[in-house]
């Protein structure tokens, strides 16, 4: 830690990470110190936590007190810390100097395993009911979810005390076999001749050796009885509504074995789901309102990763414009907005997750968001979100909609050509598409992979005369070709684009000598992301038009308004 560092923090304010304890009214006790420590260790993610002591809650540094005499030892502090907790705590501390005054900085790891006090304290640090950072009672459920976050245990797994094989549904197990035998090929062939218990055993819904000694929570929510689920497992619920702008004419809910309520809401699904054609050559495409793979796998998806610890249902909302699908339990620890189509699967409930592999339910690639993803865009629709997504749900929206035939059709015809377009290529056209120009930079973010990757797939793109480049390396940017505008029947939108482009940047060029009183040719590549000599011919032709005056000769020109 260094002083810059230290105040880069304090600057930050509050946060999950970071907490202020100001000693200006009294020294913060040892005990204190311990319920902090534990608090902080207790909290989401993967990063170390810091504890500012002598940093008041609005920042102002008022000094942390002298500990052991006249001075404090870190050391000691260190020591204090890791003898009160369990599993003991490996804290890091350090008196760091700053505006004449020494802050004592507690570095505390995020634990992969639930802390408490020697005195059996428990508490984790969460955003609260007013909206900061606070130190919650850590609660038992609690800790189950957390460790099923960061991979260290799967809740399906876990055996269930007082179910009895009895309350397991003969009629289910024999909905999995037809499920398998349904998959054309997806499903575990192997699994369809076995007797019930055989087929509990080879999925792991059942602790047995010989005979059945326990029944996991797998084995109710793929075969459970409706009571048994209610009784044993009354987290588990499935909500279907459909709306009709804010109210609600279909609202049911589910308590079923999981195969079972999959089966009704694709029966739902498939009565609601619209389809309209487009002629592709001499094919016609189905264009559904909704593609039914994107949404089995986002059902699927829900149903799988949702944590079982928390109350609350797997949500199903049909709106007019788009499905709302959302389960209770965040984003498993790692998976994040910015990384969700690259990162590995982290299945928070593993063992359910192999058993809908294992009936051909969903993907046995385990990228059944990349499914969600191609579907959507092939069939002419934005891509899906998952941005109102919070620590506590995810939520993902499918948008319906008009559909762009224009963009089905020609995602057709190339995979008739011979090109099927990748989700990173369909992600990328349109983008393009909607937004007129994109950058490496922009194409980066959307795929969620490093630049060099993001150019890859923009340069086939070029290649496949999809789309067309404008500018030179970091003002480079792509926009739809003329080609593809046809395809689209939009052959005015791509003479828009280019004909009013150098207009819009004579005025992006005369505001900024109107603000700044002087331009010269490299804020012109920067200002219009252009090529040096594309900005030298925009500037040659304002200088000729009288709108600017040129001082100077080379490198060292430039240009203002005086006549």
């Amino acid at each position: 830690m260094t002083p810059e560092r230290l105040r880069e923090l304090i600057e930050g304010g509050e946060s999950l990470d970071v907490e202020f304890k100001g000693e200006r009214s009294g020294m913060l006790s040892d005990s204190d110190l311990i319920d902090e420590a534990v608090c902080m260790a207790n909290r989401p993610g993967t990063d170390s936590g810091w504890i500012l002591v002598g940093v008041e809650d609005d920042g102002t540094v008022s000094g942390a007190r002298a500990r052991h005499g006249g001075r404090t030892d870190p050391l000691r502090v260190q020591a204090v810390i890791a003898n009160n907790t369990v599993p003991s705590l490996a804290c890091r501390a350090e008196l760091i100097p700053l505006d004449s005054l020494e802050v004592l900085v507690i570095e505390v790891p995020a634990s992969t395993a639930p802390v408490g006090t020697r005195s059996g304290v428990y508490k984790r640090r969460a955003i609260g009911g007013r909206g900061t950072p606070e130190c919650l009672p850590f609660h038992f459920h609690e800790m189950q979810a957390r460790i099923a976050d960061r991979g260290a245990l799967d809740y399906s797994a876990v055996v269930v005390p007082d179910a009895r094989w009895e309350d397991l549904d003969p009629l289910e197990f024999e909905r999995y076999r037809r499920a398998i035998r349904e998959s054309r090929g997806r499903g575990d062939a192997d699994l369809v001749d076995l007797p019930d218990v055989e087929l509990a055993k080879a999925l792991g819904a059942v602790e047995a050796n010989h005979e059945v000694q326990g029944i996991r929570i797998l084995g109710l929510l793929l075969f459970g009885r409706e009571e048994a689920l209610f009784r044993l497992l009354p987290t588990h619920e499935v909500a279907f509504q459909v709306f009709d702008g804010t109210r609600v004419s279909t609202n049911d809910i589910f308590r079923w074995p999981l195969l079972r309520v999959m089966e009704e809401l694709l029966q739902r699904f498939r009565a609601r789901n619209r389809e309209q054609e487009v002629l592709v050559g001499l094919l016609r495409v189905g264009v559904p309102d909704y593609p039914e793979p994107a949404f089995r796998e986002a059902v699927a998806n829900a149903l799988i990763h949702r944590d079982f610890t928390r109350l609350g249902a797997v949500h199903v909302q049909w709106h007019s414009d788009r499905i709302e699908i959302s389960n209770p339990g965040g984003l498993p620890e790692g998976v994040r907005l910015d990384n969700l189509l690259v990162t590995p699967p982290r299945p928070r409930n593993p063992l359910l997750a192999e058993s809908f592999k294992r009936a051909g339910l969903v993907e046995r690639t385990a990228r059944g968001v990349d499914t969600i993803f191609v579907e959507q865009l092939r069939n002419g629709r934005p891509a899906p979100s998952y941005e109102r997504s919070t620590p506590t749900d995810v939520v993902l929206v499918l948008h319906g909609g008009p559909a762009s035939l224009e963009f089905v059709r020609l995602v057709a015809e190339e995979s008739q050509a011979g090109r099927p377009l990748d989700l990173d290529e369909l992600l990328v056209l349109n983008a393009v598409r909607i937004e007129r120009q994109l950058t490496t930079a922009d194409a980066a973010a959307l795929v969620q992979k490093p630049p060099s990757d993001a150019r890859a797939t923009l340069n086939r793109l070029v290649e496949a005369g999809l789309v067309e480049a404008r500018g030179e390396r970091k003002g480079r940017s792509y926009q739809l070709s003329a080609s593809t505008y046809q395809r689209l029947g939009e052959r005015a939108a791509y003479v828009r684009l280019r004909g009013f482009e150098p207009l819009r940047q004579e005025q992006m060029i005369l505001q900024y000598v109107d603000a700044h009183g002087r331009i010269t040719r490299r804020e012109v590549v920067e200002l219009c992301k252009l090529s040096p000599q594309q900005a030298s011919r925009l500037l040659a032709a304002l200088v000729e038009k009288g709108s600017l005056t040129r001082h100077g000769r080379g490198k060292g020109s430039w240009y203002d308004r005086e006549q």
